[in-house]
């Protein structure tokens, strides 16, 4: 996610991305002064564009692409719930 700079940390272990998808929910929930909806959309644009890195990375790896599928379809899901709570 990003750091107290506001730089974006890559994300490429499974691990930052599992714990990445929950920092990325609650950044959406909060209501922050920092958490203005250009952040929380940039930090979803440098979530998907990292995960399509990891996942394009993994390809030919069932079990790594597996795990990274995993993560893609509860984004979608979180992404879903986006469009159809605002």
């Amino acid at each position: 996610m990003f750091d107290k700079s506001g730089q974006w940390i890559h994300l490429e272990t499974f691990d930052e991305f599992d714990n990445g998808l929950s920092d990325l929910i609650d950044l959406w929930s909060s209501t922050e002064k920092t958490a203005t909806q250009a952040a929380k959309e940039a930090a979803l644009a440098h979530f998907k564009e990292d995960l399509e890195a990891a996942t394009l990375q993994w390809v030919d790896n069932r079990a790594k692409s597996k795990k990274y599928a995993a993560i893609a379809a509860e984004l979608a899901e979180f992404e879903e719930a986006l469009k159809l709570g605002g």
